[in-house]
C-alpha cells in the first residue's frame, strides 16, 4: 500500500490543527488534530531519515506551530499557518520523503517500505 508522504501529513496536520481550533472553537480540539498528525509524521520521519531527522523536524514543527502564532499578527492567521505548514512540508520532503524513491502510483519497494 502506498504511503502518504510525510510531508503532506505535517503540513494537514498544521492546517488542519488550526482550521479545527478556528471552526469548532475549541483550541484542545485543534491540538489533538496537530497532535497525531504531528506522532505520525514523525514516525515516518523516523524510519525515513532517523533520529536525527526525527529530531530535527519534529522541532520543526513545534516551531511552525509556535512561529505562526506572533506570525499572524503581522500577516494574518491563514498566511502564517499556510507559510508554516510550506516550511515545514519543504523539510520534511528533502529530509525524509525525497529518500524514497517513487514509482507509478505508490513508493517503489524499497527499505523505505519495510515496518
Amino acid at each position: 500500500m502506498a504511503r502518504v508522504p510525510s510531508s503532506a501529513v505535517a503540513a494537514a496536520g498544521l492546517v488542519g490543527g488550526y482550521a479545527v481550533a478556528r471552526w469548532t472553537g475549541k483550541r484542545p480540539l485543534g491540538g489533538v488534530v496537530l497532535g497525531a498528525a504531528g506522532l505520525a509524521a514523525g514516525r515516518e520521519w523516523h524510519r525515513r531519515g532517523g533520529a536525527p531527522a526525527a529530531a530535527g523536524l519534529g522541532a520543526l514543527y513545534l516551531a511552525g506551530f509556535a512561529g505562526a502564532h506572533p506570525l499572524a499578527k503581522k500577516v494574518g492567521a491563514w498566511p502564517a499557518v499556510l507559510g508554516a505548514a510550506a516550511v515545514v512540508a519543504t523539510a520534511s520532503w528533502f529530509a525524509a520523503d525525497a529518500r524514497c524513491p517513487r514509482s507509478g502510483g505508490g513508493y517503489a519497494p524499497s527499505a523505505c517500505d519495510t515496518e
